[in-house]
């Protein structure tokens, strides 16, 4: 065993120490020796146990542990210490930039334990007033998760946008000082909106393909090497991976429809229209005597026999959206007033309608509102409501599932709401049967509304907890209970997999931004695509409907 993974040891060893507040004079010691060992000029392996102890900072104590560390593999103190840590804890301490002290303060004070739940956290801003954090700490947190996740080689969607729309645009500048005007175009996974990205394909389509070959070397955008099937490949400054694929222009959108549907999808249609050419990618879908169907549907579900039975879906557009439900203040967690969320929405986003869901009081993490805190809200909503109208604020709250899947009001407190987003934050652990049948108790709650995020998942981060998804859409169903699609990128969450079940058992959805600032409605904009690539219409979208509609269907709820 090489002396810096004793010292490793030794250090996650003083580290946890430090987290469980164990004695500072011991934990000192052990980080001095972690220290020491690594600074060594000699392999410790090989010494016996009265060498080791001889080392300047090792000790009698310390000696002992580096030989049964050295002698059985393991180190029976830092076995206990981590069984007593949650993994994603021990996975926080290898993050630059916060020690044990802080990260004691994320576990023990704001109920995080681990990575996905921490990016999340800043996301909300529920760092910054957390003891020992700040908006610049907890920007650097920030980035460093991100760094990390794309060290993966996976991005989420809204983290490969911004990469994506810059490289496409310098393209489309280049391909100006190209002959002839070439074509130019997105494919693979990310023209189908999928969630996670891995790659990135581009399309050149070109009357003198090799005029495009021989001027990528002077493209400054990113620097592609030719691969061995003649295709180019890149990485760009934030990791994400990119092809180029350059083409003749009259073979342009049969390439570009093969690049960007599943393999089940372009051979069922390609079986049917041909191998063209092809003047544009409807005329392939008119060849196989189809109706045009949308990248996002390209999956190899059903969209082909939809197609065949003039079934397909008019997909929603964010246009379509008349309103934001599910929106925090600074009355729980969020950044800025129910005041500023409100104009922000009415001024800037030109909605009919905003549902402010702060947080209930099970969630003491998010600053939860008690019952004399509601009746104040309740207060400031119906003034704004006098000052912004005809655009309204609907009373609306996050209310917590409890283990037992009640939700934490009273009955009379729940009905002073317009509507209720029922969701779970707590114990994610449960097995599927369990998980289950607290989610089904809490949709046949009379006051439940929406069933928010309904498996708390974090998109590369953190699994969503296990449940049956046909018995929770169709306890929805039974209770007229919407469902959501959370839009944070982080969570797109009702899985778009299952939208079009729950959309056939008549359930409505709701694109909802979650945001805990003002610039968190723009995330509606990740709900809309994920939404789309479900199968959603405008008339199934519960915030698609205008303030008059959405008030009886409120009203009628209640």
């Amino acid at each position: 065993m090489e002396n810096k993974t004793i010292a490793r040891n030794l250090r996650l060893l003083s580290q946890l120490m430090e987290l469980h507040n164990e004695n500072p004079f011991k934990i000192k010691s052990v980080a001095n020796a972690a220290f020491k060992v690594d600074k060594l000029p000699y392999a410790i392996q090989g010494k016996s146990l009265e060498e080791i102890a001889r080392i300047d900072g090792l000790g009698k104590s310390i000696s002992s542990k580096v030989w049964e560390l050295l002698e059985t593999g393991t180190m029976t103190d830092l076995n206990e210490i981590l069984a007593e840590t949650p993994e994603g804890i021990v996975e926080m301490l290898g993050i630059k930039g916060i020690g044990p002290k802080k990260i004691g303060v994320i576990w023990k004070d704001l109920g995080i334990e681990n990575i996905g739940e921490l990016y999340y956290a800043c996301n909300e801003n529920r760092l910054i007033e957390a003891k020992g954090f700040g908006l610049k700490t907890q920007e650097e947190i920030k980035k460093i998760i991100e760094f990390r996740m794309a060290g993966q080689g996976k991005f989420l969607y809204a983290h490969a946008e911004g990469t994506v729309n810059t490289l496409y645009t310098a393209l489309a500048v280049w391909l100006n000082t190209i002959n002839g005007e070439p074509l130019l175009g997105i494919a693979g996974a990310y023209r189908r909106c999928m969630e996670i990205i891995e790659d990135v394909p581009f399309l050149i389509g070109a009357d003198q393909v090799a005029e495009v070959q021989e001027k990528i070397s002077s493209f400054e955008g990113i620097a592609f090497e030719e691969q061995a099937d003649g295709s180019y490949a890149a990485v760009g400054t934030s990791g994400l991976k990119v092809q180029l694929h350059v083409v003749q222009k009259e073979d342009f959108y049969l390439n570009w429809f093969k690049l960007t549907g599943s393999e089940q999808h372009v051979n069922e249609i390609l079986a049917l229209a041909g191998t063209g050419p092809f003047e544009d990618e409807g005329a392939i879908y008119r060849s196989a005597g189809l109706a045009f169907i949308m990248p996002e549907l390209r999956e190899g579900l059903n969209e082909v026999q939809l197609a065949k039975e003039n079934k397909l879906p008019e997909l929603i557009r964010y246009e379509d959206l008349k309103g934001s439900l599910h929106n925090h203040s600074t009355w729980s967690d969020g950044v800025h007033t129910l005041e500023q969320m409100a104009v922000f929405c009415k001024d800037n986003l030109k909605m009919e309608y905003l549902g402010i869901c702060d947080h209930s009081k099970s969630a003491f993490y998010a600053n939860g509102l008690n019952e004399q805190r509601l009746y104040a809200q309740h207060q400031e909503i119906d003034k704004l409501n006098l000052q912004l109208a005809p655009f309204r604020i609907f009373k609306g709250i996050e209310s917590d599932i409890l283990n037992d899947g009640s939700l934490d009001y009273s009955d009379d407190i729940l009905k002073t709401f317009d509507f209720v987003v029922a969701s779970v934050h707590s114990n994610l652990r449960m097995d599927e049967e369990k998980a289950t049948a607290r989610l089904i108790k809490a949709i046949e709650n009379p006051y439940t509304t929406i069933l928010g995020h309904p498996t708390g998942r974090l998109l590369l981060s953190r699994k969503g907890y296990p449940i049956d998804y046909e018995k929770v859409i169709d306890a929805c169903a039974a209770n007229n209970v919407v469902i959501e699609i959370n839009a944070n990128p982080l969570r797109l969450d009702l899985d778009w997999r299952w939208h079009r079940y729950a959309l056939e058992k008549g359930v409505l959805l709701s694109i909802n931004p979650d945001a805990h600032r003002m610039e968190g409605f723009h995330d509606m904009h990740y709900g809309t695509l994920i939404g789309r690539k479900g199968g959603l219409t405008a008339a199934q979208c519960l915030n698609a409907m205008s303030l008059q509609d959405i008030s009886e269907y409120f009203s009628n709820k209640k």
